[in-house]
């Protein structure tokens, strides 16, 4: 999943939500280091799983679709933030290029309201921050509540005793690895669900408390 965060700067608040990946993406790709030493692994311990919900998420043809989603949404926001920068640098150039022919009183008069202008920007551009992540945030839940009944049908299916995370293991024998029964599964339930930003600027909004995705218990 994307977790993108606002980059507020500038006398406008300059945002820029894709600017790092975009940055990532243009750098010349490091060269490639020595490769690891195959793995040996020993015989898979019969009852003994692991999965991998994070992983199970993101490869799935679900987890892509909220993905491409959000991506889709962040970039309406920055349009919107954008647009709203430029109106601003371009009224802050324009009174630079009239301030020796304006008297001083009035002269900060307009630049203490470009300033307000710029600071109701930077603030709107944190909100949608919060509003982005909440998005993301009821996405990757929702996916998580679809795949925890499936994880419980696969870790029945493959006579599995214990159910370990895979994040919480350095090394384990693909084997033992139920995500991609997991994956499987997901994906013939379900490949997609409509979903818009989250609004937490009317009446009565607040963000949801924090909620991790749904894990096997």
């Amino acid at each position: 999943m994307i977790s993108k965060t606002f980059v507020a700067g500038g006398l406008a608040a300059a945002i820029a939500l894709s600017s790092a990946s975009a940055a990532s993406a243009q750098a010349p790709a490091p060269a490639p280091g020595p490769a690891a030493p195959a793995v040996v692994h020993g015989p898979a311990v019969p009852g003994i799983c692991v999965v991998s919900v994070e992983g199970a998420i993101s490869s799935s043809t679900v987890g892509k679709y909220v993905n491409t989603r959000l991506q889709q949404l962040v970039a309406q926001v920055n349009a919107e933030l954008n647009s709203e920068k430029t109106a601003i640098d371009s009224e802050a150039k324009t009174l630079d290029t009239q301030r020796a022919s304006l008297a001083q009183d009035v002269f900060e008069q307009r630049a203490a309201a470009v300033q307000v202008r710029a600071q109701a920007l930077q603030r709107k551009a944190q909100l949608r921050d919060r509003e982005i992540q909440t998005t993301e945030q009821k996405a990757v839940n929702r996916v998580g509540e679809e795949m925890e009944p499936l994880i419980r049908q696969v870790y029945q299916t493959q006579k599995c005793a214990m159910l370990v995370n895979r994040q919480a293991v350095v090394l384990a024998n693909p084997a033992a690895d139920i995500t991609p029964a997991v994956v499987t599964s997901l994906n013939a339930k379900i490949t997609q669900f409509a979903f818009d930003r989250e609004r937490l600027d009317g009446p009565g909004s607040a963000a949801p408390a924090a909620a991790a995705p749904a894990r096997p218990r």
